[in-house]
């Protein structure tokens, strides 16, 4: 399981390795290097390479000033397909994560948006 150790504007510690690129955090990988088509935007094609992998829940870090904006059609999408959403700053999202994965870790994955 990965474990988000470290978050500030711009950066993200996740197993000891700081990393400088929004990444999704999943129980059995981490996908780094996460690029949106839109931007600030999140669709549901932006999730299309781990959509089988969502556990129950995913928390969104929208930004440190949440200027990441998810779609209502992807809440709505993923929660057709039993995946609940919390999106919030990614400091708050950060800690959201940490709170869940300490409960059970294999329900719980993580989209950050490192920057604005």
């Amino acid at each position: 399981m990965a474990r988000v150790e470290n978050y500030s504007p711009g950066r993200v510690v996740v197993d000891g390795v700081e990393l400088n690129r929004d990444v999704i955090v999943l129980p059995n990988r981490v996908l780094r290097s996460w690029w949106r088509r839109e931007g600030h935007s999140l669709v549901i094609e932006d999730l299309e390479d781990v959509l089988d992998e969502l556990p129950e829940r995913l928390i969104v870090g929208c930004g440190y000033s949440s200027r990441l904006e998810p779609d209502p059609s992807v809440i709505a999408a993923l929660q057709k397909r039993g995946v609940k959403v919390e999106a919030l700053p990614t400091e708050d999202a950060v800690a959201r994560f940490e709170e869940l994965e300490t409960r059970n870790p294999a329900a719980v994955a993580a989209a950050l948006h490192l920057t604005c």
